[in-house]
């Protein structure tokens, strides 16, 4: 394992994480002559909320766009449920279980919040394009199902009362919740949370680490997240892996990672008791 711990572990709340669902191994990215990261290995167990931080420029989101399948590193490897996973489409890797919202919100403004959340269902839609269109015998059913499926996540986020609601009419923190929902509606594994407090008030980050710790704790999804926010860090995270100039600097639970003299240097600043 990357930082020494043993196979699967038991958090100070009693939840027990499993073994290793992803492991990146000697992780080097470029930019022509430019090192986005460099030579990064940890590990992303089952069920556990796993948080990489760093300062702007970091590596951050170009380590979550390898983790997502989207960069390609040059050097290094990409593991996940034991085996090696090569180069992707973006639909391969749904299909293989990993989701995630983006920094900058993607949604169809045009669309209603629940033909939002629909979009995330497309991948494990088998019915063909001319019998979807005339929404007849098994597509009908298709739709039917996978609706019920979605009015369940709608449920879950409290987002009852806007779902036919067009996303562009949305205030900003409400959007951040459907996408989250449009990502959970692909049933993913692996959850990839590109800062989700973004721009947030502080009642809409309470409302948000409040469904991130309900999508793991009743779902048992396993998230990767990217925050600023230390507060929230410190709280939602299990394990963190610090990033500063494309490199690694410290990896551990909340407190390792806070009274790390390197890390403390070079982000936080100061320790926090």
């Amino acid at each position: 394992m990357s930082d020494g711990t043993p196979q699967g572990y038991t958090t100070e709340d009693g939840r027990r994480i499993g073994g290793v669902l992803m492991e990146m191994k000697n992780i080097t990215l470029r930019f022509g002559g430019v090192k986005a990261i460099t030579d990064i290995s940890f590990d992303i167990r089952e069920g556990e909320i796993r948080a990489i931080i760093g300062p702007n420029g970091a590596g951050k989101s170009s380590m979550l766009n390898v983790i997502s399948g989207f960069y390609v590193p040059q050097e290094g490897e990409v593991w996940f449920r034991g085996r090696r996973r090569g180069p992707m489409k973006p639909y391969q890797v749904a299909r293989l279980g990993i989701a995630r919202t983006f920094q900058n919100i993607a949604l169809f403004d045009g669309m209603s919040v629940l033909d939002n959340i629909m979009t995330g269902r497309l991948t494990m839609m088998k019915s063909g394009l001319l019998s979807q269109a005339m929404w007849w015998g098994g597509a009908q059913r298709e739709e039917t199902l996978h609706r019920e499926k979605v009015e369940k996540i709608v449920d879950f986020l409290e987002i009852q009362n806007i779902r036919k609601t067009p996303v562009g009419r949305l205030p900003y923190g409400l959007k951040k919740r459907v996408e989250l929902a449009r990502a959970l509606a692909a049933e993913p594994r692996l959850l990839l949370l590109d800062e989700p407090m973004a721009g947030m008030n502080v009642e809409e980050k309470e409302d948000m680490s409040r469904f991130i710790l309900d999508v793991n704790d009743e779902f048992g999804t396993t998230i990767a997240l990217i925050e600023h926010d230390m507060g929230v860090v410190m709280d939602l995270s299990d394990r963190v892996v610090v990033m500063d100039y494309g490199k690694k600097i410290g990896d551990g639970t909340p407190d390792e990672v806070r009274n790390n003299q390197e890390v403390i240097d070079a982000y936080l600043g100061v320790a926090h008791d």
